[in-house]
């Protein structure tokens, strides 16, 4: 890779277990942090076997367990709060989140109120947790948002009309245990919006902005690409480009929800340090306007993102091409032949390609485009000037399904 920096930044939990059956050691690896766990976990997880069977190792394990099983998608903010007090008046001294990324999100900023009190709009924004928080054991049963390795969590705030994230170092999980076999029940359209996140993690990590290393030991949490993620977001694309199809279409298949899962974990420790961008600051209105899956928001975006970026990172969109096994006789013309790969892979798993296909109406553009702009942590990691010109065009490219070079210059 002939543009990689030399140096990097990497963070991550302080243990990751991964692969099939580690969901037995939770009990184990959640004794060794605390007596009094409380587990986070949603409506239909709660109702699964697993679910009790991670419940009873805790309580063989000698510890004091309570549950809360009403975790909900798009984690509404509110939620943080409760269940905060619900921690408090148990005496949790430890986290267990158990299910997908908004209950691994809710777990941790709990874990932030335990330690800090106040409420989580407190906590808006980069780097306004003031130290360490509770610990937490993330147990991922999607493959999807890498929440398990990331110092971030994103809510929803009615009053905002828009998704918000916390980003703390400290909100890195202590421990991630990644069970591939947890997923082997999770349906179709779940498996393909997070599959689409977790690519999309991996890709934007990979074409962030670059920043020197005197950047990367200050208040930014997301401090751009380096060495250390570039490795991890190759290594998700490539997994994902593999496996992702494969767990849509055959749910029951081990190998393609391993490869998933990594894709997953590979993509958090990625955008975890160098963090993402375009596609995710165009898809937080877009979520609140159109009630869609983060993942496949996100995931529609990303090839125009890509089309969007792809003149001034050199040859990133080649490397990416072979972590995709994009023939070389596709990597070339104006529709910017990488990009039209991811497209026709989110297709087959089935994201819609264009804004069209979910309802955004053209006059809905300069509202998102200017929306968008409110997350300046994702902005300012654009490899590319993002401004409310550059996004209004790259909507409009979206809604068209115009991946040339002119649909979205």
């Amino acid at each position: 890779m002939g543009d990689t920096p030399l140096g990097g930044l990497l963070r991550s939990p302080r243990e990751v277990l991964f692969g099939a059956g580690t969901r037995a050691s939770v009990p184990a690896a959640t004794a060794r942090l605390g007596r009094r766990a409380l587990v986070v976990t949603d409506p239909r997880l709660a109702a699964d076997p697993a679910a009790a069977e991670l419940v009873d190792g805790l309580r063989a394990a000698g510890l004091d367990v309570a549950v809360h099983d009403t975790a909900a998608p798009e984690l509404p903010v509110e939620d943080a709060a409760a269940l905060a007090e619900q921690a408090r008046r148990h005496g949790t001294d430890v986290l267990v989140g158990f299910g997908g990324g908004s209950c691994l999100d809710l777990a941790k900023l709990a874990a932030v109120l335990l330690a800090h009190g106040g409420r989580p709009q407190d906590y808006y924004g980069e780097d306004q947790v003031p130290g360490p928080v509770a610990p937490v054991v993330a147990v991922p049963t999607t493959a999807g948002t890498g929440s398990e390795a990331t110092p971030v969590a994103v809510v929803t705030d009615a009053e905002r009309a828009t998704k918000v994230g916390v980003s703390s170092r400290h909100l890195v999980p202590h421990t991630a245990v990644v069970d591939p076999e947890l997923a082997l029940t999770c349906p179709p359209s779940v498996t393909a919006a997070a599959g689409a996140d977790a690519l999309s993690h991996c890709v934007e990590a990979f074409t962030a902005v670059r920043r020197d290393a005197g950047e990367m030991s200050g208040s930014r949490v997301f401090v751009g690409r380096g060495a250390l993620t570039d490795h991890w977001a190759l290594l998700g694309v490539r997994s994902a480009a593999q496996h992702l199809r494969g767990a849509v279409e055959h749910g029951d298949d081990l190998e393609a929800r391993t490869g998933m899962a990594l894709a997953a974990l590979a993509g958090g420790l990625a955008f975890g340090t160098a963090g993402t961008a375009a596609a995710h600051a165009l898809q937080y209105p877009l979520g609140a306007l159109t009630h869609t899956p983060h993942g496949v928001g996100v995931g529609l975006l990303l090839p125009y993102v890509m089309a969007f970026t792809a003149p001034v990172v050199g040859d990133r969109m080649a490397e990416l091409a072979d972590a995709l096994g994009v023939p070389a006789d596709r990597r070339t013309g104006p529709d910017h032949g990488t990009a039209v790969a991811v497209a026709d892979l989110l297709s087959s798993a089935g994201i819609p390609r264009t804004l069209a296909e979910l309802g955004v109406d053209d006059a809905d553009l300069p509202a998102l485009a200017t929306a968008s702009l409110s997350a300046r942590r994702l902005v300012e990691n654009s490899p590319r000037p993002f401004d409310e010109p550059a996004a209004l065009a790259l909507l409009r490219a979206a809604h068209a399904g115009d991946l040339t070079a002119g649909g979205a210059a």
